[in-house]
């Protein structure tokens, strides 16, 4: 047989032009259409030790699917993808890709890797656009009941896998709509809802109860949902934000960027006063942080109208946690960044914030990180006028549940105890994972603890 010929760059991603984008929050990257996705496809190696596998979280059949677009059946690829991902719409648009399957694809040693995220978006987004329901298969019913708290996607994950294996299960959301930090977190201009809301539905369609409204830890504990279900999963995700600690942080327009994204994305602020959620906006935005919660929040701002934003991070750009694709973006949109560089006051004017003083920082020696560490230049400081600030500086864990719940450990952090091998709590039946027990992390590693939960669920009710 010859040997298989593939194109050596990766097919471009179609996106809104950026000069139209920040003024609404439809999709930036547009996705593939079926010839585009058959071409990329077309580049995959189809390897025999597939490495890029290694590098998911959940072990999706990486080159089984992409062969299938490549082929021309993408019905098929998506049923490849469901068998370990019920929320492919999600992953192929948010997973960090690049530093997860597409960095262990062999094509990247030598030019661009496989867009393998891109794929499954397509995969995904086709399905949704031939109507089909592409509800996997579930094992008949075993009589055992599972709790799972949190609809984030670790909470998503663990309902999915043990209703596919037979057990009756219900999710319970605090929140009025369920998604997690997906619904609450993700901007539409990333992720937008109809595709959370699709894929939730498809884990309905599997049997899965939904419980909106329900705060566990005040509507009912832990110990008293034990009193009818056989396990239960925790999933709460760590939604408690954090502050940096300096004088004038209670002035009026200084956001948590938990508060600002979930009044914009849950609570609908972008649309005042069509929704009566008001957040500030408008004038210089200035964001600290580098994440993606911070892009997130800075092309936010952007969108509800800011004259300027700005970006004010620590480190260099090259330590910037936040996905490069993300900062490109945001850098195309006109975010200002200013790098090397620290808030150490907020300034106000009756009641309200007008700027902040900056201190210019420099990198010194690597932390536990791995990144190098900043390190303040003595007696460099600078004012930064402003009249909305947001903190994306990481969040904690919410203290609720485990308060109410007796006998379960917790780290010195305030997250949940777990065996790595099963995660399973000090509580007999309790299992936890994601941000609650690792802190900020990403969906698909939130996603293949899921799994791991579950599995164990499975075998501890059976």
């Amino acid at each position: 047989m010859a040997k298989k010929q593939f194109v050596p760059d990766r097919v471009p991603v179609r996106r809104q032009d950026a000069s139209e984008r920040i003024g609404n929050f439809g999709e930036v990257a547009l996705g593939y259409d079926e010839s585009e996705a058959r071409s990329e496809a077309a580049r995959c190696l189809q390897c025999k030790k597939p490495t890029c596998v290694d590098g998911c979280p959940v072990n999706i059949d990486i080159p089984g699917f992409v062969g299938e677009i490549e082929k021309g059946v993408p019905g098929e690829a998506v049923e490849t993808i469901k068998r370990e991902n019920l929320l492919p719409g999600v992953c192929g648009r948010v997973c960090p890709q690049e530093s997860q399957c597409e960095e262990k694809c062999i094509l990247g040693k030598k030019g661009d890797p496989l867009a393998i995220g891109k794929l499954e978006r397509f995969a995904a987004d086709w399905e949704a656009g031939s109507g089909a329901s592409g509800v996997p298969a579930a094992a008949g019913p075993t009589g055992k009941a599972a709790a799972v708290v949190g609809s984030g996607p670790a909470g998503l994950t663990v309902a999915a896998e043990l209703a596919k294996n037979g057990h009756r299960v219900t999710v319970f959301e605090a929140l009025h709509v369920a998604g997690g930090v997906l619904t609450y977190g993700i901007p539409e201009f990333r992720l937008p809802q109809w595709v959370v809301d699709r894929e939730v539905g498809m884990l309905e369609k599997l049997g899965v109860e939904i419980v909106l409204d329900f705060v566990v830890g005040r509507t009912a504990t832990v110990g008293d949902l034990l009193e009818e279900y056989q396990a239960l999963f925790v999933g709460i995700g760590a939604g408690l934000p954090s502050f940096m600690g300096i004088p004038g942080e209670n002035l009026n327009g200084v956001y948590s960027a938990n508060e600002f994204l979930t009044r914009s994305n849950l609570m609908l602020a972008r649309s005042f006063p069509e929704y009566d959620t008001p957040v500030k906006r408008g004038g210089r935005v200035v964001v600290v942080g580098g994440g993606n919660v911070a892009m997130d929040s800075a092309r936010t701002a952007l969108r509800m109208g800011a004259d300027e934003v700005h970006i004010v991070y620590r480190r260099s750009r090259v330590e910037m946690p936040a996905r490069v694709e993300e900062v490109d973006h945001g850098e195309e949109e006109g975010i200002v960044f200013h790098m090397l560089t620290n808030p150490v006051e907020v300034l106000g004017e009756d009641g309200y914030i007008r700027g902040m003083v900056c201190q210019r920082m420099e990198l010194g020696e690597p932390d536990e990180s791995g990144r190098r560490r900043p390190v303040p230049i003595e007696g460099d400081y600078f004012e930064l006028d402003c009249n909305v600030m947001v903190m994306a500086i990481g969040t904690r864990a919410n203290p609720l549940l485990p308060s109410t719940t007796e006998g379960l450990e917790l780290n010195k952090r305030g997250y949940i105890q777990i065996d790595p091998e099963t995660f399973a709590t000090s509580l007999p039946g309790v299992y936890a994972g994601g941000d609650i027990v690792t802190g900020s992390a990403t969906v698909i590693e939130a996603m293949g603890a899921g799994k791991i939960a579950a599995a164990a669920m499975h075998a501890h009710m059976t």
